[in-house]
């Protein structure tokens, strides 16, 4: 099939999950994640009406950036980011999504500070407690919340996660406490503009629509696995 085709299957994914819940399509961003896809093939995505495009690595990132502004694409960071790697990516990325400890968002800070800019990011929830994965566990959340917000030059949208690979109905109630944290977050800032809640990817989207998702991270169901 081919790229079109797949958004197509994936657009349609979305609108009939919108439905059974009740959101409007319009309430939910899809971002096209191109990890390890060239240029050439991310048009072919673009010619079939992407807008936002997720990179996991700074280097990568960094090598399609022209590609990304020729293209009026906003770019998402939601990869891991090291604290050297910081200046490849901040003021570059329109959200870094995965923000997840005090040295990365010190880093992130200073050089925001530094250049004169307002860096938009997400925070990154370890929902399924992996130690093998990145994110804030959900009880230090708080304080993490608490340092950002009173930051000059970092602006708090929302949360992220990378739940545990299961099954999508088993993966539901991480998705659930997840929105459980951006409402209650939402309620403790409302002077910030926390509007994102990002999760779910290509296997589970739909499910995480339904427990309130307003962004979708989807790789494989656009491109196909990846070739590296």
């Amino acid at each position: 099939m081919t790229i079109r085709e797949n958004l197509e299957i994936v657009r349609n994914g979305i609108r009939l999950a919108c439905e059974r819940s009740g959101r409007a399509v319009s309430d939910v961003t899809l971002i096209a994640v191109t990890k390890y896809v060239d240029t050439a093939r991310i048009y072919e995505a673009v010619q079939a009406g992407v807008t936002e495009i997720g990179e996991n690595r700074a280097q990568e990132f960094t090598e399609k950036l022209n590609f990304y502004k020729q293209n009026q694409l906003r770019a998402h960071f939601i990869g891991q980011l090291q604290t050297n790697k910081v200046k490849y990516v901040c003021g570059k990325a329109d959200l870094i999504q995965s923000v997840d400890r005090e040295p990365l968002l010190d880093a992130i800070s200073a050089y925001a500070q530094r250049n004169g800019i307002t860096q938009d990011i997400t925070i990154e929830v370890n929902i399924g407690r992996e130690a093998q994965k990145g994110g804030v566990m959900p009880e230090a959340l708080e304080a993490l919340t608490e340092k950002i917000a009173v930051l000059d030059h970092v602006r708090l949208r929302g949360l992220m996660c990378v739940p545990p690979a299961i099954e999508k109905e088993a993966v539901r109630p991480y998705f659930r406490e997840m929105r459980t944290w951006f409402e209650r977050l939402q309620r403790a800032y409302p002077e910030l503009p926390i509007d994102v809640l990002s999760m779910g990817m290509s296997h589970d989207y739909d499910t995480a629509i339904e427990e309130g998702a307003t962004t979708v991270r989807v790789g494989t169901a656009i491109f196909g696995p990846r070739t590296i």
